[in-house]
């Protein structure tokens, strides 16, 4: 039986995947709204959490030191499977209960964590490639208080840039977006 976060990740693995399939190979040196990756580093670091955080979900160890190249043989179809992976780890209904031996916060925390990786480098993606990137509405209002919740301490542990000011009638995802960091206007030009 799966537990209420499993939808969601589904959701937001749905809206990602085809921006993901979407990258051409002539694409992957493009820059990013993340400064310090550019297209390939970016799909390089998403693969990565979404495997570590498989291990997560079931309580067990991941390592975040080095990122290793995915970006091998069918690596566009392996994402999608990657996330379907993800999605059944995090259906399990103990997956959400006590805290993360890895990481030392609560499992609902971790969940919320690689909810907002594939929300916004989906985002991050989509406009680094000049694709479309629809987000789920139901992962958004998950992910934006737990963004908010999140921010200072990202923040300070260089996860999120500064936040962006954005102007008081920002959607609710610009506001995510700017809460990481992200400037909702920004341009590869």
């Amino acid at each position: 039986m799966a537990n209420g976060l499993s939808p969601l990740l589904d959701g937001a693995a749905r809206a990602t995947d085809p921006v993901v399939r979407g990258i051409t190979d002539e694409q992957l040196t493009l820059p990013t709204p993340c400064a310090e990756y550019d297209v390939r580093a970016l799909l390089n670091h998403l693969f990565h959490v979404v495997v570590g955080f498989q291990a997560l979900a079931a309580r067990e160890a991941a390592d975040f030191t080095t990122t290793p190249d995915y970006l091998e043989g069918d690596w566009r179809t392996r994402f999608g499977a990657e996330t379907g992976k993800l999605v059944t780890a995090w259906s399990a209904p103990d997956a959400l209960e006590g805290v993360s031996p890895g990481m030392g916060i609560p499992q609902p925390t971790v969940a919320q964590m690689v909810l907002g990786d594939l929300l916004v480098h989906g985002w991050d993606l989509a406009r680094a490639t000049g694709q479309d990137y629809r987000p789920d509405q139901a992962v958004l209002d998950e992910v934006q208080p737990a963004v908010e919740d999140m921010a200072p301490m990202a923040r300070k542990a260089g996860v999120y840039g500064e936040e962006v000011s954005v102007p008081s009638d920002a959607t609710s995802f610009e506001k995510v977006l700017a809460a990481t960091g992200r400037d909702p206007r920004w341009s590869p030009r």
